[in-house]
């Protein structure tokens, strides 16, 4: 019987698990401040880095979108798992034994995806496990023909599968996979003859997404009986999405995280080849065209924030590729960093480079890379006649919308000298051209978007309500004090001394969207627990939650950890300081309506001169 895991473990699994190790898989995250990292949203397409993530009280949030939550709930949302899932994963991880209330078990998995992992892993060993076998003679002499010995098939997963029809199903029914299992996981197909393996007679590739996870495969035709296509991919699965996926990008995240370079290339082998040679921020897409989700996966591991960055697509010289550079760079714009095409000699793609001249010649082709407009007008103008009038007119309207799309204004004039000479046309008729090309593209992004209606007999949305967030705060002294106040406990609180962060919480706040998030951190009984603050957030009411992530991960203005903690004991007092002269202005207004001798009066002269010490004592303190 399935028990649900004891609360003291789902804590302590997140007390011994860093949130940054687990978003980091995901998301280039740099420091940003105190105790704070950022990095480019997962959850929303943006420019500039607004995720935020706070190790030391495992809490994340987004000032763009307003997503938060801990390390289960990102779990949760990027891997699309159960929270028993989350917890049963990352206690994996950490090599933590759970424990289940009423003797029971892990549950059992419900949502599938977590049997088409193992399903697919379970077929990576198998692959492997086969380019040992007699039978894959054919597979090793294809690798070894293009440079590849057995080191690096095994660094990159490679594998073969067997061509009967069914001993991939075999082997994993035998494991307890079913052909139901098997057929989601893209592993089997259904024909007219009954179910049989999708890979037969074949090199194999795993996909793998991030983390390493096996997500499907890529299969190469080597057999000359083999009817199908020359590449074979796994279809579209739950937990596959080869619009979403790179090759090789689970081997090259670090390397381009800490270069801020990626390098595309257009198949498997060239992936191989790149590495091998010393590009090991090489990727590839799955059998689809370079899009917008993989720009966003790659803006991600990046941290695609500035034009310090580069991205060199390879092409092959022929139609396709060029087409395929088209396509890249109707996406172009969607990257902060430089991009740029590198086209090898002699139509050669980078495995073939390799194989022909070395490893010197991979690497070289990088630094033969032009920039992305530059390749793109040359293509664009090539289609032209230009010894005739008609051709550089037509050529000029064709590339100068091109040039006017350059982001950085300081390249556009240089552009359109090279444009002019490459045309043979005057420098100022081309630039006139890009100008009006570019009012034309502007006016075109201005113009109103009508609104979409509702259907027949559909009721009207009703509107949002909006997030309070700190930008919305109004700006006055008092808002000022509380906020930083706040902040500074939600981060720091665990430090602060128990009697004095507990004297500054009980103080009323004057702005109601502070006063939330205060009644919530105040009814925290034990400020020194492990997570108590994202407790705090989670507990505060709407439309105040994404106010509270918002102070819990936001940049606390200090210097340094210790200087961070002083200034949150400061903020404390400073509150109860407030609170003291209001009750003093408060009491001499009383006094005045009231006989000195009556007991009244008494008791208000004795509570004043009680004040007086408390503030006596806080002014002291500071």
């Amino acid at each position: 019987m399935a028990g649900r895991i004891a609360q003291a473990d789902v804590e302590e699994v997140k007390a011994r698990t860093n949130i940054a190790d687990i978003i980091g898989e995901r998301v280039a995250l740099k420091n940003a401040g105190v105790g704070s990292m950022k990095g480019l949203c997962p959850f929303h397409d943006e420019r500039s880095p607004s995720f935020h993530v706070r190790p030391q009280v495992g809490f994340y949030h987004c000032f763009g979108c307003g997503e938060s939550g801990d390390v289960y709930t990102f779990l949760r949302r990027m891997d699309h798992v159960s929270f028993t899932e989350a917890v049963e994963r990352l206690a994996g991880r950490i090599g933590f034994t759970l424990h289940y209330e009423e003797g029971g078990g892990p549950a059992p998995e419900t949502s599938g995806r977590a049997r088409l992992y193992a399903a697919n892993a379970a077929a990576a060993e198998y692959f492997r496990a086969q380019l040992l076998t007699p039978e894959a003679e054919v597979g090793r002499r294809f690798l070894g023909e293009r440079g590849f010995d057995a080191g690096a098939a095994a660094h990159f997963g490679v594998g073969f599968a067997p061509p009967g029809w069914s001993a991939l199903m075999d082997a994993l029914t035998t494991q307890g996979f079913s052909r139901e299992e098997l057929t989601t996981a893209g592993l089997v197909s259904q024909g007219q003859r009954g179910v049989y393996d999708r890979f037969r007679g074949r090199l194999v590739w795993p996909i793998r997404d991030v983390t390493g996870q096996v997500l499907g495969f890529g299969a190469r035709k080597l057999l000359e009986s083999d009817q199908g296509p020359k590449y074979l991919n796994t279809p579209e699965t739950p937990i596959y999405r080869k619009s979403q996926v790179l090759y090789g990008l689970d081997l090259a995240k670090r390397d381009i995280s800490r270069d801020h370079r990626v390098v595309v290339v257009e198949g498997y082998t060239d992936v191989m080849a790149c590495h091998l040679a010393g590009i090991t921020t090489a990727v590839a897409t799955c059998g689809t065209a370079f899009g917008t989700d993989h720009i966003t996966v790659l803006r991600r591991i990046m941290g695609d924030d500035s034009a310090t960055g580069e991205v060199v697509f390879t092409f092959d010289p022929d139609a396709a590729g060029q087409k395929a550079a088209l396509r890249a760079f109707g996406e172009e714009k969607r990257f902060s960093a430089q991009t740029y095409v590198a086209v090898a000699p002699a139509g050669l793609d980078p495995c073939d480079l390799r194989l022909q001249r070395g490893d010197g010649a991979v690497r070289a082709l990088m630094e033969t890379k032009v920039p992305m407009y530059e390749f793109v007008i040359d293509q664009r103008v090539s289609t032209y006649d230009l010894r005739s009038v008609e051709g550089r007119a037509g050529a000029l309207r064709a590339a100068a919308p091109i040039v006017a799309e350059i982001r950085d204004p300081s390249l556009r004039p240089g552009y359109t000298r090279v444009l002019a000479r490459r045309l043979g046309l005057e420098l100022a008729e081309v630039s006139q051209s890009v100008q009006r090309a570019g009012r034309s593209a502007r006016a075109e992004d201005a113009a109103p978007r009508r609104p979409r209606e509702n259907g027949p007999g559909q009721p009207e949305a009703a509107p949002e309500t909006p997030r309070v967030t700190i930008a919305s705060l109004p700006r006055s002294a008092d808002v000022a004090l509380e906020r930083d106040a706040l902040m500074g406990f939600l981060q720091y609180g665990h430090r602060i001394d128990p009697e004095e962060l507990r004297a500054a919480l009980v103080e009323p706040f004057r702005h109601p969207a502070l006063e939330a998030v205060r009644s919530s951190v105040a009814a925290v009984p034990d400020h020194t627990r492990p997570n108590w603050a994202a407790a705090a957030v989670d507990a505060v009411r709407e439309p105040y939650r994404s106010l509270a992530a918002e102070l819990l991960t936001g940049d606390f203005p200090a210097s340094d950890d210790q200087h961070a903690v002083t200034s949150a004991k400061d903020l404390g007092r400073r509150i109860r300081l407030r609170s003291v002269e209001q009750e003093k202005r408060e009491l001499l207004s009383a006094i005045q309506r009231v006989a000195p001798d009556s007991d009244g009066g008494r008791a208000m002269r004795l509570r004043m001169r009680e004040l007086d010490a408390v503030r006596q004592r806080l002014t002291a303190e500071q």
